[in-house]
């Protein structure tokens, strides 16, 4: 009588439970489990190896198990297990989960919550998202499929054909492949180093869209910028707001308010206010444009082009319209034996002690020689030296010795009226302590000058014609002359000087020309016409500032 009343009650119970999960299935769209209802608005139970209905622990929940799979349109959903909250359209998965969209949005974890009414997953620990052309890993995932956005907080890693890149928080949007990352931001690849608080990142185009302070390390070099863009395939990269780029072995810097950087041909385009450093010669060239090329060590500055030199301790002002460097390798191309710069159009130099003028110039490393072409002017004080050519020979970053060629004239203003002037075919002076000591004038001398007494007081003018001579100075003044051929001369009295015989014939003192301070040198002043030194080249035709040849005889 017990054995059938156990029976009984064991029947009745599995009616019961037959009878609510029959109930339920009805309650579903389209009524039956793995069927397919077209309605999107409800999230659908596909398949479940076991159903259990646990009131008493989940009363709103169905606690399904073994190869458990969801669809909310065209989403699939899959998961070990599950409890599916069907009255709020939403689910709890856990084991092996895996979401699919079509063949562009894969993402797997250990966890997941599923909301069908926001269309928001919550994807815990392990968890993987991959896309056709990358992959994100991290532990907390949240993805909204309103926006195709789906965002990490605690830490993540994306890995691209090309690079990883780790952040604290980052997001990245299925419908355009772009991920944002912010704080502790590091991307990282066989090539380069990057490091930044927030970078953009485009997955398809393998680019970085940098918007704050960021540090690019490669083989070559050392970029720092606050904005601009990064091919992560070709290294090459577009820098603004005052980027710089730094030589890996420290000796060239580049900044500039952008730069472009093309690392398979190692050329660097800088554009605005651009400062090419170089720290080795100390020699740094601002412009408005700068051309570098890393491969064969050459450049070009122009634009408001400025060279500045300081390795002589006080700086050096140079500017010309365009500078270049240039530089010559041996045959096998692995070792430098020259570099030039050369300074063209309107050159224009200032430094306390000295400046120049020329139409171009050009520094050689070979001999350490900076050459003036065409009309150059040099001042030292109370000096003017110009020549058609003037060279001067470099020891230890200070003047060993000058040349000037052709047309040599050498001013020395004793005051507003009187002045020493000695001219040649070529002259060679020679400093000590980059102070001058003497010069040689060579050929066709004729000269001009004012003996001292012991008092410093000139005594008269003494004119001078002859082969070659020699000036000594003396704290930068003439102290005597020695002439050092055959000489016709003849020595005026203060008092008995005729004014026609105190000028050479190619004197000028270029006062209105010379530069005044560093920024001076932009503003050009020229020759006149009738200043312009003879074009054939001779002193010959210069008449002698002396007695007129027939009264001498």
């Amino acid at each position: 009588m017990l054995k059938l009343r156990w029976l009984s009650l064991f029947f009745l119970m599995s009616c019961t439970v037959l009878s609510v999960q029959a109930q339920d299935e009805r309650e579903m769209p389209d009524a039956e489990i793995g069927s397919e209802p077209a309605d999107t608005d409800y999230v659908y139970l596909l398949n479940a190896d076991l159903i259990r209905f646990e009131s008493y622990i989940n009363p709103d929940a169905q606690r399904l198990m073994g190869n458990v799979v969801f669809r909310h349109d065209s989403m699939y959903m899959y998961c070990d297990s599950a409890l599916f909250f069907k009255e709020a359209n939403s689910f709890n998965a856990y084991h092996n989960v895996r979401v699919e969209q079509g063949d562009t949005l894969f993402l797997y974890g250990d966890s997941m919550f599923y909301d069908g009414n926001t269309r928001l997953l919550r994807v815990r620990d392990n968890v993987r998202l991959e896309n056709k052309t990358m992959i994100l890993l991290t532990d907390s995932l949240n993805y909204d499929r309103n926006t195709g956005l789906g965002w990490f907080f605690d830490g993540g890693t994306l890995l691209d054909e090309e690079s990883t890149l780790i952040s604290e928080y980052g997001q990245f949007d299925t419908n355009t492949n772009l991920a944002t990352f912010i704080d502790g931001v590091s991307m990282e690849s066989p090539d380069y180093t990057l490091k930044s608080d927030t970078l953009l990142y485009d997955t398809d185009l393998h680019t970085a869209y940098i918007t704050s302070p960021t540090e690019i390390v490669n083989d070559d070099n050392f970029i720092t910028t606050s904005r601009g863009q990064f091919n992560t395939d070709s290294n090459n990269a577009i820098l603004l707001d005052r980027s710089v780029v730094i030589n890996n072995e420290g000796d060239n810097r580049m900044t500039g308010d952008s730069i472009v950087y093309d690392k398979a041909s190692g050329i660097m385009k800088g554009y605005g206010d651009v400062i090419v450093n170089n720290y080795k010669d100390k020699v740094d060239v601002n412009g408005e444009y700068a051309f570098y090329n890393q491969n064969n060590d050459s450049a070009v500055v122009t634009g408001k082009a400025l060279l500045t030199e300081y390795s002589m301790g006080d700086t050096l002002f140079v500017h010309a319209d365009t500078f270049r460097l240039v530089t010559f390798y041996n045959e096998a191309g692995d070792s430098v034996i020259e570099r030039q710069m050369r300074g063209f159009n309107k050159v224009r130099a200032y430094r306390f002690d000295m400046q120049m003028v020329a139409d171009s110039m050009v520094f050689t490393s070979v001999d350490s020689s900076l050459t003036l072409y065409h009309d150059p002017i040099v001042w030292n004080e109370d000096q003017q030296v110009l020549g058609e050519k003037i060279i001067f020979y470099m020891n230890d970053s200070t003047i060993d010795w000058a040349h000037v060629i052709g047309q040599a004239l050498f001013i020395q203003r004793n005051d507003s009226v009187h002045y020493n002037q000695i001219t040649g075919r070529e002259m060679k002076a020679y400093f000590k302590n980059g102070d001058i000591d003497k010069a040689d004038v060579i050929g066709n001398v004729l000269a001009v000058f004012y003996p001292l007494d012991a008092d410093s007081a000139m005594i008269g003018m003494n004119t001078t014609e002859a082969s070659n001579l020699t000036i000594y100075f003396k704290m930068r003044a003439v102290d005597r002359i020695v002439v050092r051929s055959r000489s016709n001369g003849i020595m005026f009295p203060m008092d008995k000087i005729d004014e026609k015989k105190m000028f050479l014939a190619n004197f000028n003192w270029f006062d209105r020309i010379r530069p005044r301070d560093p920024e001076d040198v932009f503003y050009w002043r020229g020759k006149r016409v009738e200043e312009q030194l003879s074009k054939n080249s001779s002193i010959k035709e210069v008449p002698l500032p002396t007695l007129d040849r027939k009264k001498r005889k």
